[in-house]
């Protein structure tokens, strides 16, 4: 199954969601190549659009091995299970989330400037990113929904590796995929046209879609 762009990949996305639709419904794009497949999304639900902007805390020494997210409100997530292997101590945590949450402050002010975020607590979010591959970030955005009071979580993406979909199963209350292969190289292989997603382009279907809801 492949996919002509990020846009067509969206409408078809959409089509698989519609039973979500409601005034409820808030649809989060993952930044950035999340968005464009999200303003489908949202415009077919007529559901408000905005960024879920995550950060993942890695652990010292190791970046790449996730010990926790943060996110917006202050949000952090915590897997008291990497942190327990790899012996970081509190104040570690402390001191690599102040750094990730000083630049997702930045990315959120480069996003959505001074509009503020549309409420999650109590609400159906929707987290859409283009393709999930190892599904870390993914489960980031989702916990941090969680955590800023969404009441129902659904995670969707046009294409998504098998066994990280399996895995994340267990974090949403619903996963929508329209692919899932077994056999999984990158998320580029299934789009004629994947080109890089940049902040303009984020920032302007944000506006285009119109703020709070």
């Amino acid at each position: 199954m492949r996919f002509r762009d990020r846009k067509d990949a969206g409408q078809q996305l959409a089509d698989l969601l519609r039973a979500e639709g409601g005034p409820d419904v808030v649809v989060l794009g993952l930044p950035r190549g999340g968005v464009p497949v999200a303003a489908e999304v949202a415009a077919a639900l007529s559901a408000p659009l905005d960024v879920i902007v995550v950060r993942k805390v890695g652990v010292p020494g190791q970046p790449e091995l996730a010990m926790g997210a943060v996110g917006e409100g202050g949000v952090r997530v915590v897997d008291e299970r990497v942190v327990r292997l790899a012996h970081v101590a509190p104040e570690e945590f402390a001191r690599a989330g102040e750094r990730e949450q000083d630049e997702l402050a930045r990315c959120v002010q480069r996003f959505r400037g001074d509009r503020p975020p549309v409420p999650l607590a109590g609400r159906v979010a929707v987290l859409v990113d283009d393709g999930i591959a190892t599904g870390s970030t993914a489960r980031a955005a989702c916990s941090v929904a969680r955590a800023l009071g969404a009441a129902r979580v659904v995670l969707a993406a046009p294409v998504c590796a098998r066994e990280s979909g399996r895995s994340l199963a267990a974090d949403v209350d619903r996963l929508v995929c329209l692919h899932s292969p077994r056999h999984f190289g990158a998320v580029g292989q299934f789009y004629d046209d994947f080109s890089p997603t940049g902040d303009d382009e984020v920032i302007a279907l944000l506006q285009r879609a119109g703020g709070s809801g």
